[in-house]
């Protein structure tokens, strides 16, 4: 992945050399985001649960056992991705605590280590999601719109305020708000690909629910706007046009050359799923990211079809 700032959305010159400390770092996003960081002249310090087995890596406890103070007495900024997937069955009450605990205990004892230090760090990106929002059907939605309602937004409010009093104290906070992450190396559109690819895809209840989204290469070079400066606050991290159910079904379908003619009926989801169907399927969220437009930040793959594309079509 090239370089960049804000403005030329991955593609100008790196700023000075920064410690930076990533949670999440085995995952998807932290897969992703760590190597274009190396790239850029950072330093990545993984910050790892179990005790650390390499130089790069430090423990960190996020059940609130006590972190060494040294862990982040170097680090310039800290970037948080670790979290339980909410994707992974249903939402039964234990699977429900184990997903906030994972997001908002861990976050506020992450938060509270990084500030106890002697030398508090100077930014501190953690990851959230549009969930924030909840189900508000065709609205546009941006960084200056409250909280919907359901489990999902619940979490995203309390996961965010595990963070703010770092704010508090001066440190740049910012919460990612991450829409729909367009990979093929895992997260939502992996586990769509077989289907699709054997012409199984299928139009998710009535399919006029909004689905926000961005594109892997995009969801990098935001992040390392953010890593870099100078945005504090929620970010929406979505590409500037998200799509319908239906339109994303049509459009994947065709960029693999498959029909896509079948439709999961809510009721079926929701006898599969319970909660998990109306708030992580069926839920609309038009979610447009205004605060990374107001940066100047220039999308890659603007639009799904070459999202899609530059991920999935051989001849690229």
């Amino acid at each position: 992945m090239a370089k960049g700032t804000a403005a030329e959305g991955g593609r100008g010159e790196s700023p000075r050399p920064l410690v930076v400390a990533v949670t999440g770092a085995s995952g998807l996003i932290g897969g992703l985001l760590i190597p274009v960081l190396a790239e850029r002249g950072h330093r990545v310090v993984r910050l790892v649960r179990r005790p650390p087995r390499h130089p790069t890596e430090r423990q960190w406890a996020p059940d609130g056992r006590p972190t060494d103070p040294a862990t982040f007495a170097d680090v310039d900024v800290v970037v948080h991705l670790a979290a339980e997937s909410i994707a992974a069955g249903r939402w039964t009450p234990a699977r429900k605590a184990a997903i906030w605990e994972s997001r908002v205990t861990a976050t506020g004892h992450l938060a509270s280590a990084v500030a106890a230090g002697a030398k508090p760090t100077s930014a501190f990106v953690a990851a959230s999601a549009i969930g924030y929002y909840g189900n508000r059907g065709d609205a546009e939605l941006t960084e200056a719109d409250g909280p919907g309602t359901g489990f999902l937004a619940d979490l995203a409010v309390a996961w965010e305020a595990a963070a703010a009093p770092l704010a508090a104290r001066g440190i740049r906070t910012v919460a990612a708000r991450f829409g729909l992450v367009l990979s093929t190396r895992g997260g939502a559109l992996g586990q769509m690909l077989l289907p699709f690819r054997v012409g199984l895809g299928a139009q998710l209840g009535s399919g006029r629910q909004w689905m926000s989204w961005i594109g892997e290469s995009d969801t990098v070079a935001a992040l390392v706007t953010l890593v870099e400066g100078p945005l504090s606050g929620p970010v929406n991290l979505t590409a500037p046009a998200p799509v319908t159910n239906a339109e994303f079904t049509k459009t994947l379908a065709q960029v693999l050359n498959r029909p896509a003619l079948l439709c999961a009926p809510a009721p079926l989801l929701r006898l599969l799923l319970g909660e998990f169907a109306d708030e992580g399927l069926l839920a609309s969220a038009r979610v447009l990211p205004r605060a990374l437009d107001r940066a100047g930040y220039q999308f890659r793959q603007p639009r799904l079809r070459d999202a899609l594309k530059a991920l999935l079509d051989p001849s690229r």
